[in-house]
């Protein structure tokens, strides 16, 4: 849609928006549904295996859906805002004073527009139009200059319904992908308070909305009257209760995506990240990947791959974070879970999350160098971290970060004495790993000419990792070239393949 294409985070042409705790209308109508509250299930109980709802924006009426937004008439959208005005309010007299409406027209009008669907539920059918329609701007602006703000509000104010507060949270949401709208809705009297109290809902459709809504105006112009409002402990503490405990996929992604746009905006970092720290801000988020990493092996739960590809990104992106990174290099239980995840011997299920692991890890041992130590001389973690160079090897900042993790745990188990035991390990170890070694180094091979500063460091690691791997292999060559073989039978096929890996790695040029 040309001039009317939908904003970052607004809905697209022929999308949905409906949140995957929701039944189509129709299915709804069938059941004889009434409007529930599903937050309370979506916090306690499971989801449903088979749910494949889009969980974006509302479904609009299938006889409704518009091939290009820029040509519906304005009048149509007017009479669409119509609808939703609660009847008697002092709103719906503005409306029909500003419109020139001979007398009051409340959401039960029998003027016959075509607006007013055939169904149980018009208000509903035209909430959602709205809802697709505020996703282009020309349809946004047109809204914004017939009230649609105070028709929302208006409805925020006396409705019990969670289904009515989605869909007027979920249009708000959609104008404020517009940045152009964004000062305009900020500034409307009584909105932000409006907005954040939606937190306290317990409706999983409502507070994804509302998530999506304050993440849309913390990436605009107006971040700063909204973080300012968003400050109080108390409301810090709802959004990380929400995040700790819902059970529901779409929440939890809304959620993070909120927390990860607060990180992004500095003039919202310097408001809300030190409170939110106050509050246990990364304690839940380490909390919350222990137990997402919990459910993998367990094929009852259902799965949410995705979420927890969100939950890493996000972890990532808080340990390259000063304030952050120094309470995540004092936690165990992060570090237990990315031992946890290291030392998998079937990697298939966290494949997709190797290369934030490993950036993680990089970032933690650069802060907490009281780590090194214990991890340097633990084998099946330095095992672990060979096997993952074959997921990272397409990720350069993944691989780079690996590479540099090495570095440092080899150097670290090379400069404490070993004895023959751990160094017949040592070298155990790294006779099993050469085959990756090697295939990771000849599949990157780096022009020497021009050195990116992402390529210096990514051979500074190399470099110290196969220097360190020389170092082991000739101390233990030079061990057992001094025994006899009655003393060590160990096959001249072994010492020939050390004698093979310490070659290339000493010939080795980048």
């Amino acid at each position: 849609m040309s001039p009317g294409a939908p904003q970052e985070g607004a809905l697209g042409e022929g999308e949905s928006a409906r949140d995957e705790v929701l039944q189509p209308q129709q299915e709804r109508e069938e059941a004889g549904e009434q409007e529930e509250d599903y937050g309370v299930e979506v916090v306690v109980e499971e989801e449903e295996e088979e749910e494949e709802t889009p969980t974006h924006l509302p479904f609009a009426p299938s006889s409704e859906l518009l091939d290009d937004v820029t040509t519906v008439d304005p009048s149509y959208t007017i009479s669409l805002i119509r609808q939703l005005l609660p009847q008697g309010s002092i709103v719906a007299k503005e409306f029909s004073a500003k419109q020139g409406d001979p007398e009051e027209k409340g959401e039960n009008s029998e003027n016959g527009e075509s607006a007013q669907l055939e169904s149980k539920d018009p208000w509903e059918e035209c909430g959602c139009i709205l809802w697709d329609l505020a996703a282009s701007k020309p349809q946004a602006e047109l809204m914004m200059n017939n009230l649609v703000l105070e028709v929302l509000l208006a409805n925020l104010h006396v409705t019990q319904s969670p289904r009515v507060k989605e869909i007027c949270i979920g249009i708000m949401g959609n104008l404020a992908c517009h940045e152009s709208l964004v000062d305009a809705i900020s500034m409307q009297n009584g909105l932000i308070t409006m907005v954040v109290d939606q937190l306290f809902l317990d409706d999983s459709a409502c507070l994804s909305e509302t998530f999506r809504f304050l993440a849309a105006v913390l990436r605009s112009s107006a971040s700063v009257s909204w973080a300012e409002a968003l400050l109080p402990d108390e409301i810090l503490s709802r959004v990380l209760w929400i995040v700790g405990n819902t059970l529901n996929s779409t929440l939890l992604e809304k959620s993070i995506e909120f927390l990860s746009t607060i990180i992004d905006n500095q003039d919202v970092t310097a408001i809300l990240l030190q409170p939110l720290i106050k509050v246990g801000f990364v304690d839940h988020v380490i909390s919350l990947l222990a137990s997402e990493i919990e459910k993998i092996s367990d094929e009852s739960k259902f799965d949410r791959s995705a979420s927890r590809d969100l939950i890493f990104h996000f972890m990532e992106e808080l340990s390259a974070t000063d304030s952050c990174l120094e309470v995540m290099s004092s936690s165990d239980q992060l570090i237990q879970v990315l031992d946890k995840i290291i030392k998998l011997p079937d990697k298939f299920e966290v494949s997709s999350y190797c290369a934030s692991v490993v950036m993680i890890l990089a970032n933690l041992l650069a802060d907490g160098k009281h780590i090194v130590p214990s991890l340097s001389h633990d084998l099946p973690f330095l095992e672990g971290l060979f096997d993952i160079l074959p997921l990272v090897c397409d990720d350069n900042q993944g691989r780079n970060a690996l590479w540099c993790i090495l570095a440092r745990l080899l150097a670290q188990a090379q400069g404490i004495d070993m004895n023959s035991s751990s160094l017949k390990q040592f070298v155990s170890l790294l006779l099993g790993k050469f085959t990756l070694i090697k295939d990771d180094l000849e599949s990157h091979r780096v022009d020497k000419v021009d050195l990116s500063a992402e390529d210096t460091y990514l051979k500074h690691g190399i470099s110290t990792s196969l220097s360190t791997i020389c170092c082991i292999m000739e101390r233990w060559i030079a061990e057992k070239s001094s025994l006899s073989e009655e003393e060590d039978p160990l096959t001249e096929s072994t010492i020939e393949n050390a004698r093979k890996l310490l070659n290339y790695c000493q010939n080795y040029d980048m």
